[in-house]
């Protein structure tokens, strides 16, 4: 495993990208623009494009994407976000005007995955071509100029990316059965962890950074020290109590001690990563409806021990599970079809929870009494995905109509 960093070398040249070379009007696509609606009402134009229902909540949005946008994250810091399409590019964008900041090249299939790092330096883009591409930040004065630095190449295609919590450490889940885990700047691959029978759907760091938790779509769940290249312990379908149809999403208690799961056939449990042993399967999810969504919320003296976890499904419900009783303290309906992504939102608003929909929706909540507070509209199609930003304070979604949108967050 490597331990060290190692230095750029002197001299070696780097793609530089200045704002300056990207900022041209685009050709025309051919696309028409839409007209007025028959009784003559003006529509509103937000981030060029016009939509059929749009919230007051919105903000911003981002419209330089030909195709459908699967990924989006928001920077820890700054109000930038990154997005990866169908289009085969990605785009650091600011969320406040729409302005491209530097639009990401490089790959040859559909980017799918997109990550800032824990200390916003860096940005990673992984893609159906099996690249992982790299950037960083020039320069201290401002977020406005970066350059290419490296292309991580290994895996099959990209099913997800996460940096580490505290370093420069990125984590990468494969189509093929395989996790990577690389250093940066260097680039060094650091591990390959192997023994998953099916894609590698959902993986995270443990937020104390220590361990690495993976699931796949045949059912298995391991928990890995990062040093080793054997799991510390596996469960799988082979434990009845353990099989849910493939595992389709993945959470971690901010202690460290608690993975949750869910499944394909509805199911969720919830791990002790000390033990390795199921510790509760709570239940509410209808049969046969995947849980595609999990995120653990902290609520100032409301949560405590276990802790709270919010669940989303196919099922268009998502439930707020307390982990103490193993019972649901409040049912979410946010409408017919799938919730594709769960939001839990950092202090000082921990007591919200947004969820996205492929009904083209998201829904802000109060997760103390599952109240909905707003709900945001503007897309044409399914929310694919959505992040926090600005401490969240605003969302930041995806979809499949080739638009990404800012929202503001008022609770």
């Amino acid at each position: 495993m490597t331990t060290e960093e190692e230095s750029i070398e002197e001299g070696e040249e780097f793609e530089f990208i200045d704002p300056n070379d990207i900022l041209a009007e685009l050709p025309d696509d051919g696309d028409m623009p839409m007209e007025e609606d028959e009784d003559g009402e003006e529509r509103d134009d937000v981030g060029g494009l016009p939509s059929r229902e749009e919230s007051e909540s919105m903000v911003g949005g981002f419209r330089e994407h030909q195709g459908s946008v699967f990924a989006v994250s928001c920077h820890p810091t700054q109000p930038l976000a990154v997005s990866g399409g169908e289009d085969d590019l990605g785009y650091i964008w600011d969320i406040t005007d729409g302005e491209i900041i530097v639009k990401l090249t490089g790959h040859t299939d559909s980017v799918t995955s997109t990550a800032f790092s824990h200390d916003g330096e860096m940005v990673a883009t992984g893609g159906m071509d099996g690249k992982v591409r790299i950037w960083r930040r020039h320069g201290n004065e401002n977020y406005r100029t970066w350059e290419f630095l490296t292309e991580l190449q290994g895996p099959d295609e990209i099913m997800w990316l996460r940096w580490h919590p505290k370093g420069t450490v990125l984590l990468a889940g494969s189509n093929d059965s395989t996790a990577w885990l690389w250093q940066l700047p260097s680039g060094n691959t650091m591990q390959v962890f192997s023994g998953h029978t099916g894609p590698v759907q959902c993986g995270e760091f443990t937020p104390e950074g220590k361990r690495i938790v993976t699931t796949c779509a045949d059912g298995h769940l391991m928990l890995w020290d990062p040093r080793s290249t054997a799991p510390v312990f596996k469960l799988g379908p082979g434990n009845t109590r353990f099989d849910l149809g493939g595992i389709t999403s993945l959470a971690i208690n901010p202690s460290s001690t608690l993975a949750v799961v869910g499944g394909g056939s509805g199911g969720i449990r919830v791990v002790s990563l000390s033990k390795g042993d199921i510790v509760g399967a709570p239940g509410g999810h209808t049969d046969g409806q995947s849980v595609e969504a999990l995120s653990f919320a902290e609520l100032t003296g409301v949560s405590g021990g276990a802790g709270l976890v919010v669940s989303g499904g196919t099922d268009g419900r998502a439930y707020i599970w307390d982990l103490n009783t193993m019972r649901a303290r409040a049912t979410l309906n946010h409408g017919e079809e799938t919730i594709t992504t769960v939001l839990s939102h950092p202090t000082p608003r921990s007591h919200l929870v947004t969820t996205g929909s492929a009904d083209g929706t998201l829904k802000t909540w109060d997760a103390r009494s599952g109240t909905l507070l707003s709900v945001h509209k503007g897309h044409e199609g399914p929310v694919f995905s959505a992040s926090l930003g600005l401490e969240g304070s605003v969302v930041v979604s995806a979809g499949d109509d080739g638009s990404c949108y800012v929202f503001t967050i008022d609770q």
